[in-house]
């Protein structure tokens, strides 16, 4: 291998030792890029209407409880036709669906839903990869027991 260090991480990729990328994520790093990106249009409340984070707004859902929650089934919340469609086969909020989702909402469904017409409500883009991983970390944080 022509890059020594790339071989050691591979070697110690092996060995369990390198973090997998959901570990990679920074809570931090996504309370920051949280306040730069989303509160612009979205909160997230507790049950008790507790605000954790956000301005009160109303433009996209609540993201309390997103981590593994059913897509599109926030109460009270009036979803695109794509994503309220995706959400009715059952897929949730993963990691993987959330970041592939906010790099690119509209794209992301036309992927997932097999339907070059498929268009979503969110137009904004969360273009670094890490920076939609360390997003959901702290959403998921946010909502843990």
């Amino acid at each position: 291998m022509k890059n020594p260090s790339r071989a050691f991480a591979l070697a110690l990729a092996g060995y369990g030792v390198i973090a997998s990328p959901a570990a990679a994520q920074d809570v931090d790093a996504g309370q920051t890029q949280f306040s730069r990106q989303c509160v612009a249009c979205h909160v997230v409340a507790d049950a008790d209407g507790a605000v954790l984070a956000g301005r009160n707004a109303r433009t996209g859902p609540n993201l309390f409880g997103l981590a593994d929650r059913a897509i599109a089934s926030e109460d009270g919340y009036r979803y695109g036709d794509a994503l309220s469609a995706l959400g009715a086969t059952g897929e949730t909020w993963t990691a993987e669906n959330f970041t592939g989702y906010v790099q690119d909402p509209t794209d992301w469904l036309r992927g997932k839903l097999g339907d070059r017409r498929a268009r979503s409500k969110m137009a904004y883009q969360v273009r670094d990869a890490q920076a939609a991983q360390d997003i959901f970390a702290y959403l998921q944080s946010l909502s843990a027991d």
